[in-house]
């Protein structure tokens, strides 16, 4: 299927990772991060934002924190087409924890694609599940892969 969209985990991913950041001074953009985005966008995809934020749900931020952060995110990084967050804790075993679809199904929805149309970009196992458990491509970034491998590889699949 056409790649339509790609949803990018937050912290480990786009930004470096800040345990619980609740500050948007410390967001701190991965290398060439705001690049490699704008190239996805130029080819007319649409880029949204995956995450677990379970410091809200755990008392550590509050939620006004984190949509702060988001935003500094976002002035860095650019425009994204969604935000798709899940802020409750582990324990609360909600329906929108990676690796649990439904980030990824509530984006598909919002974008009026079929989620086997999104790639799901991740630093953890759980992103890849998620993404699989909707039926999305997933690709993990760490180790050996990094960020701009992804997203020249997410580019030539989406020339075909």
């Amino acid at each position: 299927m056409h790649i339509q969209g790609v949803l990018f985990d937050r912290d480990g991913t786009i930004v470096e990772d800040v345990p619980y950041n609740g500050n948007p001074e410390l967001v701190q953009p991965v290398r060439d991060a705001r690049g490699l985005l704008d190239r996805l966008r130029a080819a007319g995809l649409r880029v949204g934002v995956l995450t677990n934020q379970s410091g809200v749900g755990r008392g550590i931020i509050t939620e006004a924190q984190m949509h702060a952060v988001n935003a500094r995110v976002e002035a860095l990084l650019g425009p994204f087409d969604g935000w798709f967050i899940c802020p409750h804790a582990p324990a609360d075993d909600c329906e929108c924890r990676k690796p649990k679809p439904k980030l990824v199904l509530d984006a598909a929805r919002a974008w009026g694609v079929k989620p086997a149309a999104l790639v799901v970009v991740g630093d953890k196992e759980s992103d890849v599940e998620a993404a699989r458990n909707a039926g999305a491509s997933g690709v993990l970034v760490g180790e050996g892969f990094t960020l701009a491998d992804a997203v020249a590889a997410i580019l030539s699949d989406a020339r075909h």
